[in-house]
């Protein structure tokens, strides 16, 4: 057995790691809340632009842009991968890449990545090739933030190096439930969803054809940069709760502890007990 000293600066090292722990679920709270809140707030802005192309797509139909037009041969997958640029988040990450190593396997054609997130980057280069990435994503995104990875993507799609472009990533549910998604990205499946019926259409400026050129690119980012702000809401929650557990776990392994440290003691008590009677037996 370890000495009473020994196990008192166990349970103080311990102690001290669940002070750490503790504040960083209460950040990841407070986080967590602003995370919800701005995916809430991007919403609105999505659905927007996903009703307009709904409803271009019903006024032109003659009009086949790449974004949308099926390939009957697909030689090329590439897969966009959202993680986290930090740890201590559970199985987060873990879960979002065995989604996308699942995709990329199933479709047995040659692959590539286009990583969001350091985690995703530093796993997947072991299987494929990263043809573009970002670092550093702040906790309030921005899109400027993502258009230089969502651009090459968009840019080998249209040069026709990739065939299919999917995005994966985790969609938040609830504080406790984090689901890891995939949907393809490109070619875009078309909204059906329009607002209006009959023949009717906008008023364009310069012309419908650089309109629907735009929006589809405004479409395929806003797709991207909503997947990064559900991430950014997941990857609160999962510290949060898994900074929760250590706490927890901290609190237990002191409780056990301390009994082996009172025992210990005990033990070097009843010690010193028998050693001074057996002295003063001997010297009686």
């Amino acid at each position: 057995m370890a000495s009473a000293k020994e196990i008192k600066g166990q349970i103080k090292a311990i102690q001290n790691t669940s002070k750490i722990t503790k504040a960083m679920e209460m950040v990841a709270a407070s986080k967590m809340r602003k995370a919800q809140d701005r995916v809430v707030a991007a919403r609105s802005y999505a659905e927007g632009v996903k009703q307009v192309v709904a409803n271009l797509m019903q006024a032109h139909p003659e009009y086949q842009h790449p974004f949308v037009t099926e390939r009957e041969n697909v030689k090329k997958m590439g897969a966009l991968v959202v993680t986290t640029d930090k740890g201590l988040c559970g199985g987060l990450n873990t879960n979002t890449l065995k989604k996308a190593i699942g995709i990329l396997k199933s479709q047995e054609v040659e692959t590539e990545v286009y990583t969001i997130g350091r985690r995703a980057g530093a796993f997947l280069k072991r299987f494929t090739d990263i043809a573009a990435s970002v670092e550093n994503v702040p906790d309030s995104p921005e899109i400027s933030d993502i258009l230089g990875v969502v651009g090459v993507a968009m840019e080998r799609y249209l040069s026709g190096e990739v065939d299919e472009v999917h995005l994966v990533y985790s969609e938040f549910e609830n504080t406790m439930t984090q689901t890891p998604v995939s949907i393809r990205l490109l070619p875009c499946s078309i909204p059906e969803n329009a607002t209006h019926t009959g023949y009717w259409d906008y008023l364009y400026e310069p012309d419908s054809k650089e309109v629907m050129d735009g929006l589809l690119r405004r479409y395929v980012e806003s797709l991207v940069f909503h997947s990064v702000l559900e991430n950014k809401a997941c990857e609160q929650s999962a510290r949060m709760v898994a900074m929760k557990a250590a706490t927890d776990n901290a609190k237990d392994i002191v409780k056990d502890l301390s009994i082996t440290y009172n025992k210990a003691r005990q033990a070097a008590i009843t010690q010193e007990l028998a050693e001074i009677c057996a002295g003063a037996a001997a010297a009686g």
